[in-house]
């Protein structure tokens, strides 16, 4: 089904971007600017705001067409895209921005066409507008199997604990060995999910002597 897979919403958004002669520097480039200053760790603004599994932002100046027969065609403005795999439906999502973010969106799209005047404020405009500018999702990144993301978090957490374990146990007595695995699954029961944006490259859970 278009933008939907399982409880997993494919959201897709294209913004057409402000073209001001007089504005210094352009619009897109006060986009960038702003995007490039993001952080994309624990406190990232599509990390705070909830049900958020992943989120790119990028600035489209023009599309090429390398079809047959050849021809040259080109956007009639630069765009904001942004794409978003999330969880639940598509207007509390977007609700949950407006309330958790809105100064960063304002701050994004404020230079896109048509966005509020009022901005995420006027939250049921913010949403009209946003929609407004989706595009159907045929295909999009949804490696997470229908799980929302405490859920894919906690997986991840487990399976980094479980490659850190399998490696540091490599000839292990099987005493120890028994003894440390039943350590890390009662550790893993204990630990709440890892917060989102958390989830660097190694993660390594402690339980027994010979975890690093």
């Amino acid at each position: 089904m278009p933008n939907q897979n399982g409880s997993v919403y494919g959201l897709t958004i294209l913004s057409p971007i402000i073209d001001d002669a007089n504005a210094t520097p352009s619009h897109d480039l006060q986009i960038r600017a702003y995007l490039a200053k993001l952080s994309t760790r624990e406190d990232s603004p599509f990390a705070i705001s909830p049900g958020t599994h992943l989120a790119r932002l990028v600035v489209m100046d023009d599309v090429i067409y390398v079809g047959m027969p050849s021809c040259e065609e080109h956007l009639k403005s630069k765009y904001l895209v942004f794409e978003s795999n999330c969880d639940g439906d598509l207007d509390s999502y977007l609700a949950g921005l407006a309330d958790s973010i809105p100064s960063h969106l304002d701050a994004i799209w404020s230079h896109c066409v048509g966005y509020p005047k009022q901005g995420a404020a006027d939250r049921q405009a913010f949403i009209a507008y946003m929609k407004s500018c989706q595009l159907e999702t045929t295909f999009y990144f949804a490696a997470v199997n229908d799980k929302s993301v405490p859920g894919t978090l906690r997986a991840l957490q487990t399976q980094t604990a479980v490659a850190d374990f399998i490696a540091a146990h490599q000839g292990a007595d099987p005493a120890m060995l028994q003894r440390d695995f039943l350590d890390l699954a009662a550790t893993l029961k204990s630990q709440p999910a890892p917060r989102p944006g958390s989830m660097g490259p190694h993660r390594a859970i402690k339980t027994g002597g010979h975890n690093e």
